[in-house]
């Protein structure tokens, strides 16, 4: 399993980040722990397998926000 951190620009609210973490479950349905920060500029969550950077970049983008990059680490 591997945690992804997004960066992401143009969140402003609590609203904004639910926007984001829906938008996250609905592209990668077996993600886990998916969680948004406005404070921090980003997005983590889990999930198992190959992931598509592109794919996750565009449903987000696809919202009005900006993806700033996309991180990893093995847990």
């Amino acid at each position: 399993m591997d945690k992804f951190t997004v960066k992401i620009e143009g969140m402003a609210c609590g609203m904004c980040e639910a926007h984001i973490a829906d938008v996250i479950r609905r592209t990668f349905p077996t993600a886990k722990k998916v969680k948004a920060s406005r404070k921090k500029n980003e997005a983590t969550f889990l999930y198992d397998g190959g992931l598509d950077d592109g794919k996750l970049k565009e449903a987000i983008e696809a919202t009005g926000y900006t993806v700033l990059g996309v991180t990893y680490e093995q847990v």
